[in-house]
């Protein structure tokens, strides 16, 4: 699960994160990576910890993120699990 503690199917994800929805649709699987999209893009230190690192690892093919947030993730997933 994206967020350990959202265990809801729609959550009301913090304003730092989406400003533009009040609530996210987590079992929609657009929304779903919409949201850990702008986690990576916008998410303080503490929401990037909450992040499942697996869903990272299967989703970092499908985001829209800039090339040094990216090649960031992507170090770090190629250390993580090799």
């Amino acid at each position: 699960m994206l967020y350990n503690f959202f265990m809801k199917k729609v959550i009301f994800p913090p304003r730092h994160i989406v400003w533009s929805k009040a609530e996210i649709d987590v079992a929609d699987p657009f929304q779903r990576r919409w949201l850990l999209q702008q986690t990576l893009l916008y998410g303080t230190a503490d929401d990037i910890r909450r992040l499942d690192l697996d869903e990272v690892a299967q989703q970092i093919n499908y985001l829209h993120l800039p090339l040094y947030i990216e090649r960031l993730w992507r170090s770090f997933l190629k250390i993580r699990y090799p």
